[in-house]
């Protein structure tokens, strides 16, 4: 069993992979192996999380996730510990699977006390157990009239508990593949959650995409996995990866060759801060943070091109800011970064920039334009053929500018709406939030497991810009570049307690202060 940590990338694979994996290990097991197993590893991991508890509420669904809740209640109640099963197989035991009846049999012979179907979870447990539904989907209603109500009863008291909750493989209502919540996220929904006790999830045979991207990341809490001993040895490719530090570390500066000069870290170029009196907008913060973000990752020169006519020509917090006019950016020799705050006027340099930066990070007003303007779609296609670096860095609803869809659809299934924007332009994606993905054309993509709600505050977004940018030129590929820049922003928020207590992150503190070991 191992608890999984941002130390290690890690393969994800969806529900048909997973179910491919247990048929295989099943035809080489003895019958109800992998059930047997599934518990005792549930039990176990309960027993280390909470030792001292009075009493363990397990809530079992009709299914195979119930027969696991079954198997971990017996050994629970065999070691001595007080536990309750509410199971909803009750209602009708002639559809309940072989494996789940196996389990129960054993449950009622050890003598696992039973709560009956119309009893509330009992009074004062400190412990629950969440064996629903797993990796089987949603209750339907119309194929069992009366279960679904006791189901959604049950399913919204565990999502309350202030209590600790132990997930079975995946939190019941959360889709395996996506991290969505099978039925409708709601205000309430996340209020409740909000509120809840620890949470712990133990994925079972592989750990799912879901667990860590939309609202897996606060459903499942700290995730644990256990293969049950029975991956096979032809395991399948995976379907994401969730990026670690192995995968992810930046080499130090202090790594690189002594004889090192600026030049041997490259120039960065933040082409964007539009100032615009007559509208009475001034976005040249967003510029600036971008730029600072780009010194402090790493960058030889960092050079600042403001739009509109803005007359700053110094930074006093970060005099090492270079500036230059838009016209006077080397696009051939510089990273740049463009649309950090670039307002309307971005559209206009961007065919310069498409055409002729050889690296380029395109975030905010710069991806706004382009879903815009089809012939700056094409310019931006054509990039990828003519063999240059390029990261997009949307936040959803710029992603469904560009996919020509709606922000919903794209959080409905961010992997797939990172991997369609990779292709369609030929670019590496970091769809930007909680478990940020990252995808690139013809590569298994990544889900980012570091970052918090810290993050949550203007300027972030344009922090990451010049972070990527940075990485890229230092000499890193497109994807690489984007993977240790996520990662890295996402540690630098889940570290700040440790290095600031009681203080607020901003934006301009996150590209200060890069002292996360990677």
């Amino acid at each position: 069993m191992l608890a999984v940590s941002p130390a290690l990338s890690l393969p994800l694979h969806g529900v048909t992979a997973t179910r491919l994996l247990e048929q295989q290990a099943a035809a080489r097991l003895a019958p109800h192996t992998l059930m047997q197993r599934a518990g005792l590893a549930t039990a176990r991991l309960a027993l280390a999380l909470a030792p001292h508890a009075r009493c363990t509420w397990i809530a079992c669904g009709p299914g195979n996730n119930g027969g696991d809740g079954l198997e971990a209640a017996m050994h629970l109640h065999q070691w001595g510990k007080t536990v309750v099963v509410s199971w909803l197989g009750a209602q009708n035991e002639a559809r309940v699977p072989a494996d789940a009846l196996a389990s129960l049999v054993r449950a009622r012979a050890a003598g696992v006390p039973f709560a009956g179907l119309a009893s509330a979870p009992p009074a004062g447990y400190d412990f629950a157990i969440d064996a629903l539904l797993g990796i089987g989907g949603a209750p339907r209603p119309e194929a069992a009239p009366g279960r679904t109500d006791l189901l959604g009863q049950w399913l919204a008291l565990l999502r309350a508990s202030t209590q600790p909750v132990l997930a079975i493989d995946i939190p019941s209502g959360l889709d395996a593949n996506t991290g969505t919540l099978l039925a409708p996220e709601s205000i309430a929904t996340r209020a409740l959650l909000s509120r809840a006790g620890a949470r712990f999830t133990l994925s079972l045979l592989t750990l799912k995409p879901g667990l860590f991207t939309a609202a897996g990341r606060d459903l499942a809490g700290q995730v644990w996995w256990d293969d049950l001993g029975a991956t096979p040895a032809s395991a399948l490719a995976p379907d994401a990866w969730l990026l670690g530090r192995d995968r992810a570390g930046a080499r130090h500066r202090a790594q690189a060759a002594h004889a090192s000069h600026k030049g041997s870290f490259g120039d960065v170029a933040i082409l964007g801060g539009q100032s615009s009196p007559e509208a009475a907008t001034h976005m040249s913060g967003a510029a600036l943070l971008a730029g600072r973000a780009a010194l402090h990752a790493g960058a030889g020169r960092v050079f600042v091109a403001l739009l509109g006519g803005a007359s700053l020509t110094v930074d006093p917090q970060q005099p090492e800011l270079m500036f230059r006019s838009p016209a006077a950016l080397d696009l051939r020799a510089q990273v740049l970064v463009c649309g950090c705050g670039g307002g309307d006027a971005v559209a206009g340099v961007l065919p310069r920039v498409l055409s002729g930066a050889q690296a380029a990070v395109l975030d905010a007003d710069a991806l706004n334009a382009i879903a815009a303007d089809t012939q700056l779609q094409t310019l931006l296609r054509a990039r990828q053929g003519r063999g240059y670096r390029t990261v997009l860095t949307p936040h959803p609803l710029e992603a469904a500018r560009l996919l020509g869809s709606s922000a919903a659809a794209v959080q409905a299934d961010r992997l797939q709406a990172a991997r369609q924007l990779a292709e369609q332009f030929g670019c590496v994606v970091v769809l930007k939030g909680s478990g940020t993905v990252i995808a690139a054309p013809d590569q298994v993509s990544a889900i980012n497991p570091t970052g918090n709600a810290r993050l949550a505050t203007a300027g972030t977004g344009d922090v990451l810009a010049g972070m990527v940018g940075a990485r890229l030129a230092g000499g890193q590929t497109a994807f690489d570049a984007a993977c240790s820049a996520v990662f890295q922003h996402g540690q630098l928020a889940d570290d700040w307690p440790a290095f600031h207590p009681g203080q607020a992150l901003t934006a301009s503190l996150l590209a200060q202060n890069h002292q996360a070991d990677l």
